[in-house]
């Protein structure tokens, strides 16, 4: 059970990588990089240590799942935020813009 919630955890940092590589984030990218391969380590670590128990893998994928599916809609709900505040911070430069003329 625990490795459903790692893969959820893993999943938002992979998430959170991309965005950070695609952005040229470079010192961002580098220490989410190496927690995500300290992450998989103890991934690995588990199922190796249960490579009978296939229940393991199988919650690990869900929480993968679930963790990706999330993230995106997190990002994404965050970006349209961002966007709206940007639009609204020009708009008002505007505003005072026509106050000035």
């Amino acid at each position: 059970m625990m490795l459903f919630f790692i893969g959820i955890i893993e999943m938002f940092i992979a998430t959170l990588w991309t965005k950070a590589v695609t952005e040229t984030k470079v010192f961002a990218s580098g220490f989410i990089t190496m927690i995500n391969i300290l992450i998989w380590y103890y991934v690995l670590q588990t199922i190796i240590d249960n490579i009978n128990n296939w229940y393991l893998a199988l919650f690990y994928a869900f929480g993968c799942a679930l963790g990706t599916s999330g993230s995106m809609y997190f990002f994404k709900i965050i970006d349209k935020k961002i966007k709206k505040h940007r639009k609204k911070c020009v708009l008002n430069s505007q505003d005072a813009l026509k106050v000035i003329e």
